[in-house]
């Protein structure tokens, strides 16, 4: 029997970070499965070597040093010679040659004005002499500047003319100073080939082209029997690339290495055919087509998730998926401009939504159309999963644009469409129409036909029965990666020679194949204090279910949740909060997702499927996002797809994420914002005014936590703070110490004022007068305590209301100072029992509490009923009553 020792080895090497790479983890699965002893090769995202195994196969992850680009740059430098340093001296962007030209003119204006103010009217010899000489030298450095930046444009022209040159001498100029990363990729990668001496390397793509045949040739001299074989995943000249060169330089080094291989593979009978002739092959290269794994479709569920849950929608919408990268060559435009004549009929687009500008230019056109409540933004799933999470939808697009590599295969989205059990609506790119036609599986539109996709949707949908039944079992078989695969390995098996003989094959699963909860692995569930909202499918479902995210700022939405809860026993509540590292994200909360974890492809799934699946109802914090990052960092863009979902959703602002920075400084003279550093207050007077023009513009509820937002929130309710009264109270009556305690615990010092009031603190500290105590990043159980054993809470003198720690404070039966517009609270009728200070006045306001403590402590008990009256939850639950409802 074969063991780990004899058994032929394989390196199957890609560029990239495997990660996503559905070919390549797929390749050396079945090749694991098959009894070979496989080693899957990719590049590290840092500069650390990693080795792991994942399915039988051994992962190793190299890093990549930029050596050879860096010779390759410094040698370029020094040929252009010393007038080309010259040149660039000092000029090394456009902004340093508009610095260059400000400060010349500058000089110009000041010699030049000097000429002026010596010349007089009855001149000396001397003076015109003076007057002479400025003028010479305001010539001289005129002349100079000129020459100077001629030299620069010249300088420029040329190194625009040597890359248009690189751009136009295609495959012919030498990739390796053309491109020299490949070289770096040698060298990193070829190393570890050969420390793992293969029977076989399986290269993808042509970036690994020259380091499989040097590492092959490297090992044969050692005499090994080392073989390998070239993997085109498309036609190198069909993407454009962001630098000129690479087009050539992966052209060029395919041209040179591709007749040496010992087999050549590829993705489609078109491509195999260009290779050969292109190349003069012996032969035609191998097809063998990416496709889903079988045995993995309808074996790895996805949490539960679907892409119609994800969108939202029920059974009787019809819905159009896609799935894949966007890019303008998908002609996803065509698709959206359809939906203008498919009344009724939704676009799933399932992809990565960060940072997309393709993604972004095509919701704005949706937008535009009037279209943009029917086109969800919706995640990706693994690739194992992706049939069965797109097996919900009607039909799936193909809506590509007529270029090179879209024309000469079939996407690996048609075969997950087929084993989803999708009809296709393709544009008439060769190789799909031609596909589609044949097994009568779909119908087909003329690219970038608006009009005419509109009709091939209807149709689809009219025959879709009959479409369907066409997606015959034999069909998925034939695009199925153990079909497919088969030829490959019986290559490997060919090239391997003898040492492949009498493979026995190993009980390894295909990626997917095992069962894996997305939701509480992804994101840490925690068991609240409050009615929660029971899993799908069980019995007690409550009319009202309530998401509230993501912020939690002080705990606020997990007192919501707990006050909504107890005033109404048909809600169930479900708190999801972004959090850090800092002690004060420490409240409690059902889902706890870790900011640097909201870009991940689980966490977005997952909460698109929680949000649109299980909530009925959902409250907006501080404008964060729903969704994860999959639509951005804000909540506007994810607004469509929960209110397209039948979602009852408010926004809740709670204070300078709305607070106008300007008009607050123009209202108070100690605002926080004089204080705020500059970059601070430009990114909260950018935030801000983006909230609230979202806010206005969203007709959605709006509620704000403090009385001042109602300004910046025409329309909004006052929603008061809620903190939990009974676990503040303290038993221990205030101010009976000969040196009362006095607390301040600023989140952020310039957003309270603390560098105005310290000064009086502390002299009145080193006076003996109190006793001072400052409290910073002081986790929540522990503020608690700090503030049951004061006497005097000091809270904020830069804003105008009262925050969370006024009223814990207040909680626990302790006198608060703070700066209060009291309007702004006769306005909304409560106007709390605080004593009202500015920086100016704080002195005199401790002074009159230590001298009448008998009304201190009186203060304290009212401050008790105030936050019963106001802030127990209680008066929250009624104003939020409205929109539950």
């Amino acid at each position: 029997m074969a063991n780990s020792v004899t058994r032929p080895r394989l390196a199957v090497i890609v560029g990239n970070g495997i990660s996503g790479d559905s070919r390549v983890e797929k390749t050396a699965v079945a090749a694991a499965r098959a009894g070979w002893d496989v080693t899957l090769v990719g590049r590290a995202g840092s500069a650390r070597r990693e080795t792991y195994t994942r399915g039988g196969v051994t992962v190793v992850k190299v890093p990549v040093g930029t050596e050879m680009q860096e010779r390759s740059r410094a040698r370029h430098r020094a040929a252009r010679g010393a007038l080309a340093r010259l040149a660039r001296w000092g000029l090394a962007d456009d902004r340093a040659v508009a610095r260059t030209r400000a400060a010349h003119t500058a000089w110009v204006r000041e010699r030049t004005a000097l000429v002026g103010l010596s010349a007089s009217p009855s001149p000396r010899l001397a003076g015109r002499l003076r007057v002479r000489a400025l003028k010479s030298w305001v010539r001289l450095g005129r002349y100079a500047y000129r020459g100077r930046m001629k030299l620069y444009r010249m300088e420029r022209a040329r190194g625009a003319a040597d890359a248009a040159h690189a751009a136009r001498s295609g495959p012919a100029r030498n990739w390796r100073t053309q491109w020299p990363a490949l070289l770096d990729l040698d060298l990193a990668y070829g190393p570890v080939i050969e420390e793992i001496r293969p029977d076989v390397i399986h290269a993808n793509e042509p970036c690994m082209i020259a380091v499989a045949a040097r590492s092959a040739g490297r090992l044969r001299a050692r005499g090994l029997r080392t073989s390998w074989l070239y993997d085109a995943h498309e036609l190198v000249a069909g993407p454009e690339w962001s630098d000129a060169a690479r087009n050539s330089a992966l052209a060029g080094v395919e041209a040179e290495y591709i007749g040496r291989a010992d087999a050549v593979v590829t993705v489609s009978g078109e491509l195999a055919d260009i290779l050969r002739e292109a190349h003069t092959l012996p032969e035609t290269p191998l097809v063998v087509r990416n496709a889903p794994v079988r045995e993995a479709v309808g074996a790895g569920p996805c949490g539960g998730a679907s892409v119609r849950t994800a969108c939202g929608l029920g059974r009787e919408e019809r819905l159009l998926v896609y799935a894949g990268w966007i890019g303008p060559e998908r002609g996803l435009d065509t698709a959206v401009e359809a939906l203008t004549g498919l009344p009724g009929v939704h676009l799933a687009l399932v992809c990565d939504g960060e940072r997309n500008p393709s993604l972004r230019a095509l919701l704005d056109t949706a937008a535009k159309a009037g279209v943009r409540e029917r086109v969800h933004v919706v995640p990706y799933v693994p690739q194992e999963q992706v049939p069965d999470y797109l097996s919900s939808a009607d039909l799936g697009l193909i809506c590509f644009r007529h270029v090179p590599n879209c024309e000469i295969s079939l996407p690996t989205k048609a075969a997950e469409y087929l084993h989803a059990g999708l009809p296709l609506v393709t544009s008439d790119v060769r190789t799909v129409r031609a596909f589609v036609q044949e097994h009568g599986i779909g119908t087909v539109y003329p690219s970038g036909d608006a009009e005419a996709l509109t009709d091939a949707v209807r149709l689809a949908l009219e025959q879709r029965g009959k479409l369907a039944r066409n997606i015959t079992e034999a069909l998925r078989d034939e695009l199925s990666w153990e079909r497919q695969s088969a030829g490959l390995l019986r290559l490997y098996e060919r090239l391997a020679g003898p040492g492949a003989a009498g493979l026995t094959p190993r009980d390894i699963p295909w990626p997917g194949a095992g069962a894996r909860d997305t939701r509480a692995g992804a994101a840490g569930v925690t068991v609240p204090d409050w009615r929660p909202i029971p899993e799908q499918g069980e019995a007690a479902q409550t009319r009202v279910r309530l998401g509230l995210g993501c912020a939690n700022y002080a705990g606020q939405l997990s007192g919501f949740a707990r006050a909504v809860c107890r005033a109404r026993p048909d809600v169930s509540a479900e708190v999801t909060m972004h959090t850090s590292a800092s002690p004060l994200t420490g409240y409690p909360a059902d889902v706890r997702i870790p900011r640097g974890q909201l870009g991940g492809r689980d966490i977005k799934l997952d909460r698109v499927n929680r949000a649109l699946g299980a909530y009925t109802h959902y409250l907006a914090d501080a404008f964060t996002p729903a969704f994860g990052w999959l639509n951005g960092q804000h909540i506007e863009n994810d607004l469509p797809a929960l209110t397209g979902a039948g979602l009852r959703v408010a926004l809740l602002a709670h204070g300078s994420d709305v607070r106008d920075p300007q008009r607050h400084m123009e209202r108070y003279g100690h605002s926080l914002f004089h204080a705020a550093p500059e970059d601070a207050l430009a990114v909260l007077t950018r935030n801000s005014a983006r909230n609230r023009r979202v806010a206005a513009e969203s007709g959605l509820p709006l509620f704000a936590t403090t009385p001042d937002l109602l300004t910046d929130l025409p329309g909004a309710r006052w929603a008061p703070l809620v903190v939990d009264v009974e676990g503040w109270a303290c038993g221990r009556p205030a101010m009976e110490r000969a040196r009362p305690v006095v607390v301040h615990a600023p989140s952020r010092r310039w957003t309270k004022g603390t560098e105005s009031v310290m000064p009086v603190l502390e002299e009145l500290d080193r006076a003996g007068v109190i006793e001072f105590r400052l409290a910073e990043g002081l986790p929540w159980a522990g503020m608690r305590e700090l503030v049951r054993e004061a006497d005097i809470v000091v809270d904020q003198f830069a804003i105008g209301t009262y925050g969370t720690f006024a009223c814990e404070g207040m909680a626990a039966g302790k006198p608060v100072v703070a700066f209060l517009d009291e309007q702004v609270h006769k306005d909304v009728g409560a106007v709390p029992p605080i004593v009202n200070a500015t920086p100016d006045t704080l002195r005199p306001a401790l002074e009159s509490l230590l001298d009448d403590r008998a009304q201190a402590a009186r203060t304290g008990l009212e401050s008790v009923e105030y936050v019963r009256t106001y802030h127990d939850g209680r008066y929250t639950a009624g104003v939020l009553d409205g929109f539950l409802s």
